[in-house]
């Protein structure tokens, strides 16, 4: 009896084509267009797929995607604020919304009907036409963190804002940082409507920026890095605030208490259900803001 001759291996995806290569890890013959190189020999396409969906993606040290790297986020926000800005000095006709304004020894901008539409306003008074977030436009506590008066304070912020803004979403991650930023933001403009007179307007980023400066003095701190050389600009930052007329008070620190509550929240939940208390710390501190309108907006109308 003669014996069969032995059969050569074809690739298990295209039958027609002959191999002796095999997977590594589920032993099939695959041809060179099915082959992906592994750390040892050549996978299948499966092979290599399985293997992707059984990697866990790449964390920060506080549970963010490691996208945050790029400052996607932080770029998507210096970007909305230019944009609000060219729109705020197209609604005005006039380049003293630009500079040469009243504020800041004349080199801030004039107010333009797009800030009177959007900064943190109380109540309206009789005979003035912005209508107040007493009166309903809650909007206001959102958007008066995209507002500015002039050039020179949008730069001012938007410096701070790509100097800070990398460091801490390359550290928390694009979700987290976006988080972080839009709470302070929105405490900085709770605190500015809770506790300035009804007919102070406010608006600008350094709201927002005033947390991010407490939140990357806590997050590196958690990391073990050294905090020397950020302390002495917040310091000066609080005595700008505190000493130079037309700054909102209350929206600085508001927004620099709700950005080092945010941060404790980030840097501090326990590794095992770290998830579930960030998004339930930031819900707590995001309902207290809410109480706090709800209360001043009483108090403005009764």
């Amino acid at each position: 009896m003669s014996e069969s001759p032995p059969t050569t291996p074809v690739c298990y995806r295209h039958p027609g084509r002959e191999t002796y290569v095999r997977c590594t890890r589920c032993d099939r013959p695959i041809c060179p267009d099915c082959m992906r190189e592994a750390s040892v020999g050549h996978q299948c396409p499966e092979c290599v797929d399985q293997g992707r969906r059984s990697v866990r993606p790449a964390r920060t040290a506080f549970g963010g995607g490691t996208a945050g790297r790029h400052g996607y986020v932080t770029k998507g926000l210096i970007a909305l604020n230019v944009l609000f800005f060219l729109l705020s000095v197209a609604s005005s006709g006039s380049l003293r919304a630009v500079a040469g304004g009243s504020g800041f020894g004349g080199l801030m901008g004039d107010g333009t009907p797009l800030t009177a539409w959007g900064s943190v306003y109380g109540l309206s008074l009789p005979g003035y036409l912005p209508d107040g977030i007493a009166d309903g436009d809650y909007y206001r506590l959102l958007t008066a963190m995209f507002l500015h008066y002039g050039v020179l304070h949008l730069l001012v912020n938007m410096w701070s804002l790509w100097v800070l803004g990398r460091s801490l979403e390359a550290n928390l991650g694009p979700l987290r940082f976006g988080a972080l930023y839009l709470l302070a933001g929105l405490g900085g403009n709770v605190a500015a409507y809770a506790f300035s007179e009804q007919d102070a307007a406010t608006a600008g980023a350094s709201v927002a920026i005033f947390g991010l400066f407490a939140a990357l003095i806590i997050i590196e701190r958690r990391l073990g890095r050294d905090i020397s050389q950020i302390i002495p600009i917040l310091v000066v930052n609080v005595v700008f605030t505190l000493t130079v007329r037309g700054i909102s008070i209350p929206g600085h620190f508001g927004g620099l208490v709700v950005g080092a509550l945010m941060a404790l929240v980030l840097a501090y939940a326990p590794r095992g259900r770290r998830t579930l208390v960030q998004v339930v710390g930031g819900a707590i501190i995001l309902l207290v803001l809410l109480a706090l309108v709800l209360v001043r907006t009483a108090v403005l109308l009764g």
